[in-house]
């Protein structure tokens, strides 16, 4: 696409515009199926009252809610799109959830944030739109705690006929045309399948979260390899 400021302010262009209507299309695009999948992970995490949290990429703040509900502590989103993060914001004030929710406008590969600050760091669909997922890896285990958990949900690539075929077809052909139809978004639609493309699979994703110095990493795939959970931790001695 050129450069990474390009690729970066192509990205950033992508979500400002879809904002308004991302959740609605979120439920149409995946058949609601990635409300399972962040109720599994969330089981999988099985957040304890008075963890602290750090969702990077938190959009609408969908999942930033869940996990500020699940502990009861404070509880930080974070993300590059402005509009994103004011439909979010609007979700916390109806909540009433706004003394214990916090979102910030930032880049998930430079975080504002000192090492060693939260129980979970947390990033939702928002590895693959990332210049460099390794810097991000690594900015997600410094601002973890020791112990703490690094915990990512995005989608994957499933590997078994017929239904890879059926569901790259859907993704690269349909998809786009849903969000021509339905949103009027034909291109930034389009750009989805393309950012997934590139993205590591299930077993390569794995590998970049011990590169990055994580232990114990845990990858399940989910609906036939849609979707992937990955969570790592670090070490108790901060390494």
């Amino acid at each position: 696409m050129g450069t990474e400021a390009e690729s970066k302010q192509h990205v950033h262009a992508v979500f400002e515009s879809i904002a308004p209507k991302y959740d609605m299309m979120n439920d149409i695009l995946s058949f609601r199926r990635h409300k399972a999948w962040r109720k599994f992970t969330m089981r999988k995490m099985d957040v304890k009252p008075g963890q602290t949290s750090l969702d990077l990429c938190c959009g609408t703040a969908d999942w930033t809610i869940a996990l500020a509900e699940a502990s009861g502590a404070d509880t930080v989103g974070l993300d590059f799109s402005r509009n994103m993060l004011d439909v979010g914001q609007a979700k916390v004030d109806k909540l009433g959830l706004s003394g214990r929710i916090k979102l910030v406008e930032g880049n998930a590969m430079s975080l504002p944030f000192p090492d060693n600050s939260f129980d979970f760091v947390t990033i939702g669909f928002g590895l693959r739109n990332v210049p460099d997922l390794d810097q991000v890896l690594r900015e997600m285990k410094r601002v973890a705690k020791p112990g703490g958990k690094v915990v990512c949900l995005e989608l994957s690539k499933p590997d078994w006929q017929p239904f890879k075929g059926l569901y790259y077809f859907y993704f690269e052909k349909l998809l786009p045309l849903l969000g021509k139809w339905l949103v009027k978004k034909y291109d930034q639609y389009r750009w989805l399948p393309e950012s997934l493309a590139i993205f590591p699979d299930l077993q390569q994703l794995a590998e970049r979260f011990r590169g990055a110095g994580l232990r114990n990493v845990r990858a399940y795939p989910l609906t036939g390899g849609i979707a992937a959970l990955h969570i790592g931790t670090k070490g108790n001695d901060g390494a």
